[in-house]
Protein backbone atom coordinates (compact mmCIF):
# COMPACT_ATOMS: atom_id res chain seq x y z
CA UNK A 1 0.00 0.00 0.00
CA UNK A 2 1.56 3.11 -0.71
CA UNK A 3 1.73 5.99 1.93
CA UNK A 4 0.30 9.52 0.90
CA UNK A 5 1.29 12.59 2.14
CA UNK A 6 -0.58 15.80 2.94
CA UNK A 7 1.42 18.74 3.54
CA UNK A 8 -0.84 22.06 5.50
CA UNK A 9 0.56 25.13 4.56
CA UNK A 10 -0.21 27.47 6.87
CA UNK A 11 0.06 31.42 5.86
CA UNK A 12 1.02 33.80 8.75
CA UNK A 13 -1.09 36.61 9.10
CA UNK A 14 -1.19 39.96 10.85
CA UNK A 15 -4.12 42.15 11.27
CA UNK A 16 -4.24 45.60 13.52
CA UNK A 17 -7.71 46.94 14.59
CA UNK A 18 -7.36 50.90 15.69
CA UNK A 19 -9.93 53.43 16.84
CA UNK A 20 -8.34 56.36 15.19
CA UNK A 21 -10.97 58.81 16.16
CA UNK A 22 -11.35 61.03 13.20
CA UNK A 23 -8.90 59.98 10.03
CA UNK A 24 -8.17 63.77 9.19
CA UNK A 25 -6.71 64.51 12.15
CA UNK A 26 -4.98 61.40 12.98
CA UNK A 27 -3.46 61.20 9.35
CA UNK A 28 -2.08 64.15 10.50
CA UNK A 29 0.16 63.28 13.91
CA UNK A 30 3.37 62.18 14.27
CA UNK A 31 4.01 58.70 14.33
CA UNK A 32 0.81 57.05 13.15
CA UNK A 33 2.11 55.99 9.16
CA UNK A 34 5.63 55.01 10.57
CA UNK A 35 3.85 52.72 12.87
CA UNK A 36 2.11 51.13 10.39
CA UNK A 37 4.64 50.66 8.29
CA UNK A 38 6.78 49.15 11.13
CA UNK A 39 4.18 46.58 11.29
CA UNK A 40 3.42 45.32 7.95
CA UNK A 41 -0.27 44.11 8.61
CA UNK A 42 -1.91 42.33 6.17
CA UNK A 43 -5.38 43.62 7.00
CA UNK A 44 -5.65 47.06 8.82
CA UNK A 45 -9.16 47.82 10.47
CA UNK A 46 -10.20 51.44 11.53
CA UNK A 47 -13.18 52.60 13.98
CA UNK A 48 -14.68 56.40 14.29
CA UNK A 49 -12.94 57.34 10.94
CA UNK A 50 -15.94 59.98 10.98
CA UNK A 51 -15.47 61.19 7.22
CA UNK A 52 -17.25 60.44 3.77
CA UNK A 53 -15.85 58.01 1.70
CA UNK A 54 -14.58 60.60 -1.03
CA UNK A 55 -12.92 62.80 1.73
CA UNK A 56 -11.14 59.32 2.41
CA UNK A 57 -9.91 58.48 -0.34
CA UNK A 58 -8.81 61.93 -1.02
CA UNK A 59 -6.87 61.86 1.53
CA UNK A 60 -5.23 58.82 0.91
CA UNK A 61 -4.03 60.31 -2.36
CA UNK A 62 -2.06 62.72 -1.28
CA UNK A 63 2.13 62.01 -1.16
CA UNK A 64 2.45 62.34 2.34
CA UNK A 65 0.21 59.59 2.52
CA UNK A 66 1.38 56.86 -0.01
CA UNK A 67 2.11 54.17 2.35
CA UNK A 68 -1.35 53.35 1.65
CA UNK A 69 -0.49 52.58 -1.82
CA UNK A 70 0.37 48.72 -0.52
CA UNK A 71 -3.42 48.26 0.28
CA UNK A 72 -4.75 48.19 -2.89
CA UNK A 73 -8.81 47.04 -1.34
CA UNK A 74 -10.33 49.83 0.70
CA UNK A 75 -13.60 49.65 1.86
CA UNK A 76 -15.24 52.36 4.02
CA UNK A 77 -19.07 52.44 5.44
CA UNK A 78 -19.74 56.02 6.72
CA UNK A 79 -22.61 57.52 8.80
CA UNK A 80 -25.05 59.19 7.04
CA UNK A 81 -24.32 62.24 9.63
CA UNK A 82 -20.89 64.17 8.20
CA UNK A 83 -17.98 63.71 10.62
CA UNK A 84 -19.33 60.85 12.63
CA UNK A 85 -19.08 56.74 13.53
CA UNK A 86 -17.93 55.10 10.52
CA UNK A 87 -16.11 52.14 10.04
CA UNK A 88 -13.06 51.06 7.74
CA UNK A 89 -11.06 48.18 6.17
CA UNK A 90 -7.71 48.39 3.73
CA UNK A 91 -6.27 44.97 2.79
CA UNK A 92 -3.42 43.84 0.66
CA UNK A 93 -5.37 40.73 -0.44
CA UNK A 94 -8.63 41.17 -2.14
CA UNK A 95 -11.37 40.16 0.23
CA UNK A 96 -14.08 37.36 -1.89
CA UNK A 97 -17.31 39.23 -0.65
CA UNK A 98 -17.09 43.09 1.21
CA UNK A 99 -20.54 43.98 2.81
CA UNK A 100 -21.70 46.21 5.55
CA UNK A 101 -24.40 46.40 8.84
CA UNK A 102 -26.17 43.31 9.87
CA UNK A 103 -29.67 41.92 9.39
CA UNK A 104 -32.28 42.88 11.77
CA UNK A 105 -29.52 46.26 13.13
CA UNK A 106 -31.17 48.57 15.54
CA UNK A 107 -28.92 51.06 14.06
CA UNK A 108 -28.84 51.59 10.90
CA UNK A 109 -27.12 54.92 9.24
CA UNK A 110 -24.46 54.88 11.81
CA UNK A 111 -21.44 53.14 9.54
CA UNK A 112 -20.70 51.05 12.44
CA UNK A 113 -20.06 47.31 10.51
CA UNK A 114 -18.53 46.36 7.43
CA UNK A 115 -17.85 42.50 7.13
CA UNK A 116 -15.03 41.41 4.80
CA UNK A 117 -14.92 37.40 3.74
CA UNK A 118 -11.57 36.12 2.86
CA UNK A 119 -10.43 32.50 2.42
CA UNK A 120 -10.28 31.04 5.52
CA UNK A 121 -12.33 33.32 7.69
CA UNK A 122 -14.79 36.16 7.71
CA UNK A 123 -13.71 39.51 9.30
CA UNK A 124 -15.82 41.40 11.23
CA UNK A 125 -14.93 45.28 12.21
CA UNK A 126 -17.04 46.86 14.81
CA UNK A 127 -17.66 49.73 16.16
CA UNK A 128 -20.11 49.13 19.22
CA UNK A 129 -22.23 51.85 20.48
CA UNK A 130 -21.58 54.29 23.43
CA UNK A 131 -23.97 53.74 26.32
CA UNK A 132 -23.32 57.74 26.71
CA UNK A 133 -22.19 59.47 30.20
CA UNK A 134 -25.85 59.59 31.03
CA UNK A 135 -26.45 55.67 30.12
CA UNK A 136 -29.55 56.75 27.62
CA UNK A 137 -28.02 54.52 25.22
CA UNK A 138 -27.29 51.41 27.70
CA UNK A 139 -30.91 49.46 27.02
CA UNK A 140 -30.22 50.07 23.08
CA UNK A 141 -27.04 47.80 23.64
CA UNK A 142 -28.55 45.87 26.53
CA UNK A 143 -31.85 44.89 24.59
CA UNK A 144 -30.78 45.13 21.02
CA UNK A 145 -27.43 46.23 19.57
CA UNK A 146 -25.60 43.03 21.26
CA UNK A 147 -28.28 40.35 21.29
CA UNK A 148 -28.42 41.70 17.05
CA UNK A 149 -24.50 41.36 16.58
CA UNK A 150 -23.96 37.98 18.37
CA UNK A 151 -26.49 36.41 16.37
CA UNK A 152 -25.11 38.08 13.66
CA UNK A 153 -21.76 36.53 14.36
CA UNK A 154 -23.32 33.29 14.58
CA UNK A 155 -24.74 32.64 11.46
CA UNK A 156 -21.63 34.13 9.88
CA UNK A 157 -19.68 31.19 11.81
CA UNK A 158 -21.70 28.52 10.15
CA UNK A 159 -20.06 29.62 6.70
CA UNK A 160 -16.36 30.34 8.16
CA UNK A 161 -14.40 31.13 11.19
CA UNK A 162 -15.43 34.74 12.16
CA UNK A 163 -12.75 37.02 13.37
CA UNK A 164 -14.20 40.22 14.57
CA UNK A 165 -12.64 43.04 15.74
CA UNK A 166 -12.91 46.68 16.79
CA UNK A 167 -14.21 48.76 19.61
CA UNK A 168 -16.65 47.30 21.80
CA UNK A 169 -16.76 50.00 24.43
CA UNK A 170 -16.78 47.80 27.31
CA UNK A 171 -14.38 47.00 29.64
CA UNK A 172 -15.07 42.95 30.79
CA UNK A 173 -13.52 42.46 33.76
CA UNK A 174 -12.13 44.53 36.74
CA UNK A 175 -8.72 43.91 35.40
CA UNK A 176 -9.42 45.83 31.78
CA UNK A 177 -9.66 49.33 33.36
CA UNK A 178 -7.49 50.93 35.99
CA UNK A 179 -10.16 52.04 38.54
CA UNK A 180 -12.75 49.22 38.68
CA UNK A 181 -14.47 50.53 42.15
CA UNK A 182 -15.25 53.47 40.95
CA UNK A 183 -17.20 52.71 37.59
CA UNK A 184 -18.76 49.93 39.06
CA UNK A 185 -22.52 49.40 39.36
CA UNK A 186 -23.73 49.06 42.89
CA UNK A 187 -26.91 49.93 44.80
CA UNK A 188 -26.42 53.53 44.82
CA UNK A 189 -25.26 54.04 41.32
CA UNK A 190 -26.53 52.64 38.04
CA UNK A 191 -22.28 52.28 36.78
CA UNK A 192 -20.14 54.05 34.41
CA UNK A 193 -20.79 53.37 30.66
CA UNK A 194 -18.63 50.88 29.48
CA UNK A 195 -18.51 48.71 33.16
CA UNK A 196 -22.09 48.86 33.88
CA UNK A 197 -23.39 44.94 34.88
CA UNK A 198 -25.72 45.39 31.65
CA UNK A 199 -22.22 45.69 29.42
CA UNK A 200 -20.36 43.82 31.03
CA UNK A 201 -23.31 40.55 30.86
CA UNK A 202 -23.68 40.82 27.37
CA UNK A 203 -19.85 41.02 26.34
CA UNK A 204 -20.00 37.90 28.14
CA UNK A 205 -22.79 36.26 26.15
CA UNK A 206 -19.89 36.56 23.01
CA UNK A 207 -17.52 34.58 25.15
CA UNK A 208 -20.10 31.73 26.26
CA UNK A 209 -20.93 31.57 22.67
CA UNK A 210 -17.79 29.97 21.96
CA UNK A 211 -15.56 33.33 21.04
CA UNK A 212 -12.45 33.77 22.20
CA UNK A 213 -10.58 36.99 23.79
CA UNK A 214 -7.36 36.67 22.00
CA UNK A 215 -5.33 39.04 24.10
CA UNK A 216 -7.24 37.80 27.67
CA UNK A 217 -6.19 34.28 26.32
CA UNK A 218 -2.46 34.74 25.99
CA UNK A 219 -2.22 37.01 28.89
CA UNK A 220 -4.47 35.86 31.41
CA UNK A 221 -3.06 38.19 33.93
CA UNK A 222 -1.45 41.04 31.69
CA UNK A 223 -2.84 44.52 32.36
CA UNK A 224 -2.80 46.47 29.59
CA UNK A 225 -5.25 49.81 28.21
CA UNK A 226 -6.54 50.18 24.83
CA UNK A 227 -8.20 53.51 25.51
CA UNK A 228 -7.47 56.71 28.22
CA UNK A 229 -9.83 59.57 28.57
CA UNK A 230 -7.80 63.16 26.98
CA UNK A 231 -8.79 64.43 31.22
CA UNK A 232 -6.75 64.83 33.88
CA UNK A 233 -3.70 63.51 32.08
CA UNK A 234 -5.28 59.95 31.97
CA UNK A 235 -3.14 58.05 29.48
CA UNK A 236 0.54 59.98 31.35
CA UNK A 237 -0.60 58.36 34.61
CA UNK A 238 -2.28 55.17 32.85
CA UNK A 239 -5.71 55.59 34.11
CA UNK A 240 -6.89 53.54 31.09
CA UNK A 241 -9.33 50.76 30.08
CA UNK A 242 -9.26 47.96 28.04
CA UNK A 243 -12.27 48.31 24.91
CA UNK A 244 -10.46 47.32 21.97
CA UNK A 245 -10.62 43.35 20.86
CA UNK A 246 -9.92 40.95 18.72
CA UNK A 247 -12.47 37.66 19.31
CA UNK A 248 -12.19 35.02 17.11
CA UNK A 249 -13.98 31.87 16.49
CA UNK A 250 -13.01 28.51 18.79
CA UNK A 251 -11.91 26.71 16.08
CA UNK A 252 -9.34 29.06 15.23
CA UNK A 253 -7.92 28.96 19.19
CA UNK A 254 -5.27 27.23 18.24
CA UNK A 255 -3.95 29.23 15.48
CA UNK A 256 -3.55 32.37 17.55
CA UNK A 257 0.20 33.37 17.45
CA UNK A 258 -0.03 36.94 19.24
CA UNK A 259 -2.88 39.16 20.44
CA UNK A 260 -0.94 43.01 21.22
CA UNK A 261 -2.02 46.05 22.47
CA UNK A 262 0.42 48.55 21.48
CA UNK A 263 0.18 51.37 24.23
CA UNK A 264 2.83 53.33 23.49
CA UNK A 265 1.86 54.26 20.37
CA UNK A 266 -0.39 57.72 19.98
CA UNK A 267 -2.83 59.31 17.42
CA UNK A 268 -5.95 59.21 19.42
CA UNK A 269 -7.26 58.48 22.53
CA UNK A 270 -7.20 55.03 21.40
CA UNK A 271 -4.04 52.81 20.60
CA UNK A 272 -4.15 50.13 18.39
CA UNK A 273 -4.48 46.46 18.80
CA UNK A 274 -3.10 43.63 17.02
CA UNK A 275 -3.48 39.50 16.20
CA UNK A 276 -1.19 37.41 14.44
CA UNK A 277 -2.58 33.97 13.15
CA UNK A 278 -0.89 31.10 11.79
CA UNK A 279 -3.62 30.20 9.25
Amino acid sequence: MTKRWFVVILTHMKLISWNINGIRAWAQKEGTLNFLKKEKADIICFQETKAQTNQIEELLKKKENKFFNKYHFHHWHSAEKKGYSSTGIISKTEPIKIWKGMDNSPIENEGRIINAEFKKFILVNVYTPNAKGDLSRLPLRYEKWDKVFLKHLKKLEKKKPVIVCGDFNVAHKEIDLARPDGNKTTEKKPGYAGFTDQERERFSDFLQAGFIDSFRFLHPEKIQYSWWSYRAGSRERNVGWRIDYFLTSKNLKLKIHEAKIYDQVRGSDHCPIGLELNI
